[in-house]
């Protein structure tokens, strides 16, 4: 089981390969079509944010993805989808994925992010319910299930609601 995985900025060449790692990991191919709608939105999407974890021969196995989103009127980013192919999860391709999409997205000087995911699976980069900081939806979600996650931990994000790219439909 592999434990340290190489990571990198996707490139148009490995716009198949997520789409595959998309198919694989999901029962439909709703995620999949999120990101290619995604990547044709320039308001959504962010060069460099688009994070792949590749095996020994640069061949892309997991996926994390950031996208402008705002928190009221305050610039953000949404984390979704994150994918592994179903042979490689559980060995931290996608841990590494998501651990390099935020240090990108630090580094580019974000000021935070948001997460509609497993309670038990995000707290571990250091997400924290949303709702603790006055920040939710505009649809009903679990409260646990909602989380963010300050960069640089000058600025915190402000409470509000947060409002998706339009390829998200929420």
């Amino acid at each position: 089981m592999r434990t340290s995985w190489t990571t990198r900025a996707e490139t148009d060449a490995d716009a198949a390969a997520v789409r595959a790692i998309l198919h694989a990991a999901f029962p439909t191919p709703e995620e999949a079509d999120l990101v290619d709608a995604l990547r044709a939105d320039p308001g959504a999407w962010i060069d460099g944010f688009s994070v792949v974890a590749v095996d020994g021969s640069d061949r892309p196995v997991g996926h994390a993805l950031l996208t402008r989103c705002h928190i009221g009127a305050v610039a953000a980013l949404a984390l979704a989808p994150c994918a592994v192919l179903p042979e490689r999860q559980r060995t931290g391709a996608g841990s590494a994925a998501i651990r390099a999409a935020l240090r990108a997205a630090t580094d580019a000087g974000e000021r935070g992010v948001v997460v509609l995911g497993h309670p038990e699976y995000y707290p571990r980069f250091g997400f924290t319910r949303a709702c603790e900081q006055g920040i939710r939806l505009s649809v009903d979600v679990p409260d646990e299930a909602l989380m963010t996650l300050t960069l640089g931990g000058e600025r915190p994000l402000p409470g509000g609601t947060v409002r998706y790219a339009a390829p998200f439909g929420i």
